[in-house]
């Protein structure tokens, strides 16, 4: 029977996957973007399928409102 060797792709190791170091966010920043997602998501009618776009475009939002209260 044959053996497998299975080599690692020299441009991740060593380095931890994003899985298991999830980014930490500050106190309460993941519920605000979740608000500015389902809002969006509300204003387009409810429709399916631009999850990831809504979150991307909160998240956005989230941080101008939060670098224009720091100005």
């Amino acid at each position: 029977m044959a053996t497998v060797i299975r080599k690692r792709n020299n441009a991740s190791a060593g380095r931890p996957s994003r899985a298991a170091n999830p980014i930490e966010l500050p106190d309460g920043m993941r519920e605000r973007i979740a608000a500015k997602a389902y809002e969006l998501w509300h204003e387009r009618g409810c429709r399916d399928g631009r999850d990831l776009a809504d979150w991307l475009d909160a998240e956005a939002m989230v941080m101008e409102e939060i670098h224009e209260a720091r100005e």
